[in-house]
Order: structure tokens, then sequence, then C-alpha cells
């Protein structure tokens, strides 16, 4: 077994996080979908008291959303999140097509980041641009060497 580097280690972690993250948000937007009609219900018979305005704030987030978009924004998230698993497991035994995969998904991503920076920076917009620039950086730095 081959020691991996902390870089790799910690591109892993972020991939699987990041995944994990897709997932739950493409299980809670599913389930929203389903359940569009008792939200909607919900909503509409439910008085909210003061300390459950958060509640409020994501109901009306979601009913604002078209049931079409909560479904391909589900399924979407869904999809990602398996190529984002796929893309650390395959990191984590440092194979190629798991650092091109990576190195074309990220380096795609940089320049719609770019853009969103330049409309508005927010901590979490620099931050997950600051993360993507790393990580392509690294990887294109540390890519594997053919084995013959």
């Amino acid at each position: 077994m081959t020691k991996r580097s902390f870089g790799l280690k910690a591109i892993v972690f972020y991939k699987a996080f990041t995944a994990a993250l897709l997932m739950v948000t493409s299980i809670a937007l599913l389930f929203a979908l389903k359940n569009y009609q008792y939200l909607e219900d919900f909503s509409d018979d439910y008085v909210l008291e003061g300390k459950a305005r958060i509640i409020d704030w994501i109901v009306e987030k979601i009913l604002n959303f078209n049931p079409k978009t909560l479904a391909f924004s589900g399924i979407g998230a869904g999809l990602y999140s398996i190529v984002t698993a796929i893309e650390a497991i395959g990191l984590w035994y440092e194979k190629r097509w798991a650092h091109i995969l990576v190195l074309v998904l990220v380096g795609i991503s940089i320049p719609p980041e770019i853009y969103e920076l330049i409309k508005g920076i927010s901590p979490i917009k620099l931050i997950v641009f600051l993360i993507n620039v790393a990580v392509f950086w690294y990887l294109l730095r540390n890519f594997p060497k053919h084995k013959h």
C-alpha cells in the first residue's frame, strides 16, 4: 500500500464531503417535490410562531420553485454527487483517470466561478473558488506519470 500525500488526502476528503452534501441536497429537493402539495397545505394552514420563522422561510423558498425545477435540481444534484464520489474513490486509489476527471471538472468550473465573483463577492464564493484553484493546481503539479 502506498503512502498518500496530505494534499491528496485533503482533496479526497473535500470531494467525499462535497458528494455527501450534494446527496443530502438531492434527497431534500426530491422529498420536497414528492411532498409539494403537503408543503403548500402546511404553509396555508399552519400558523407559525415567531421562533419558527426559519421553517416559514424554508417552506416559502421551496414553494417558490416550480416543481419541474425541483425535480431537475434534485436529479442533477444526485447525479453530480455520484460523479463526485467516483472522483474521490478514484483519487484515493490514485487512478490516472480520476486525476483527469477532476482536472477537467474543476477546470471548467473556474471561469464561471470567476464570473460569479465579479458579479458579487461573498465569503462562500471566495472560499469555494480558492479551494477549487488549489485542487486544480495541486493535481496538475502532481499528475501521475504513465506506468509502462
